[in-house]
């Protein structure tokens, strides 16, 4: 390989924040890391994503113990990427909850994206060797679902395809708060390499209809008011346009996958290269807009030898 991915490089850990998003709503969020969420029921807590690693749930789990003393009932997963799910051994929670799609597709491609994610990104996985398995849910739905701690209602829904098949959002309704997932992102770049982009806008649209009053990303820093929400619903879209748009005018043309990167590079690089992982995002995303513009409706699964290939290519 004629160079390192981005992320194999960037081994400096992350300042962590816990931001209070509503009234027992909180978003914990590291740089452009992973995000997770949490909520504070009447007797017991959810959280939303689990990291990839115990040992980052447990800063999760170290942040929660210092708002609340209530034990953990439910994980829920907004999708199945490794980096997301890993990590929930570390909550013992009774109840592990995904949409059924992205427990379709743990069988899938769940060891062949653990295999390829843990190649991609070492300082996330550092004390990978604690991780059991894969992760299996307890509870799956296929629309919606709705969980109850206590008297506070917690609205699962699948709005949409957009970041990968599987995307669920988490909506509180007592605060018009909702948790996205990697759907929405904020001055970090989506990853887009099992995305559907075709897609994707309408499903930001979906999320808008609630008008809510704030967000916790998937990465980048908590989105409170409905200024700072919407601005992040734009730039995403923004973001997901102006990585397919070149992408696709090459594929008409019969250009080749790296043609398709330097017109893509062209297009993002003077808007979005200081967002976080950006540069890791942008081959895979490439790859991905090149192969939906051509037809490909499924995105073709990654595996530590097709990351390398793709890379390679691209470094031609």
């Amino acid at each position: 390989m004629a160079k390192a991915f981005a992320s194999q490089g960037d081994m400096t850990e992350k300042n962590i924040s816990f931001t209070e998003v509503g009234d027992g709503l909180w978003a914990f969020t590291a740089e452009g890391d992973p995000n997770s969420g949490v909520i504070i029921g009447d007797e017991s807590v959810m959280i939303v994503e689990a990291q990839a690693t115990p040992r980052l749930a447990n800063k999760v789990i170290e942040k929660v113990r210092e708002v609340t003393d209530k034990p953990i009932s439910h994980v829920v997963m907004t999708h199945y990427h490794a980096v997301r799910v890993l990590g929930a051994s570390a909550f013992n929670a009774d109840q592990i909850i995904m949409g059924e799609d992205a427990r379709a597709m743990v069988v899938e491609r769940g060891q062949e994206d653990w295999d390829s994610e843990f190649q991609r990104f070492p300082r996330l996985f550092e004390g990978h060797e604690s991780i059991p398995g894969l992760t299996w849910p307890t509870t799956t739905f296929s629309e919606d679902m709705t969980v109850y701690l206590g008297n506070r209602q917690i609205n699962l829904m699948h709005l949409g395809r957009a970041h990968t098949a599987g995307d669920i959002v988490i909506h509180v309704p007592d605060q018009n708060v909702m948790f996205t997932g990697d759907i929405v992102e904020y001055h970090s770049a989506c990853y887009c390499g099992d995305g559907h982009f075709g897609e994707w806008g309408d499903t930001l649209d979906n999320i808008k209809s609630f008008d809510v009053d704030a967000i916790a990303p998937g990465r980048g820093d908590a989105l409170i008011g409905k200024d700072m929400v919407n601005t992040a619903i734009e730039n995403t879209r923004d973001f997901v346009s102006s990585t397919y748009r070149p992408a696709a005018r090459v594929a008409a043309r019969n250009g080749t996958l790296k043609d398709a990167w330097d017109a893509v590079r062209e297009e993002c690089d003077p808007k979005f290269s200081d967002y976080a992982i950006y540069e890791h995002c942008l081959p895979f995303n490439v790859a991905r807009a090149y192969d939906e513009a051509r037809g490909i409706d499924t995105p073709r699964i990654w595996t530590a030898q097709r990351d390398i290939e793709m890379w390679e290519a691209l470094q031609a």
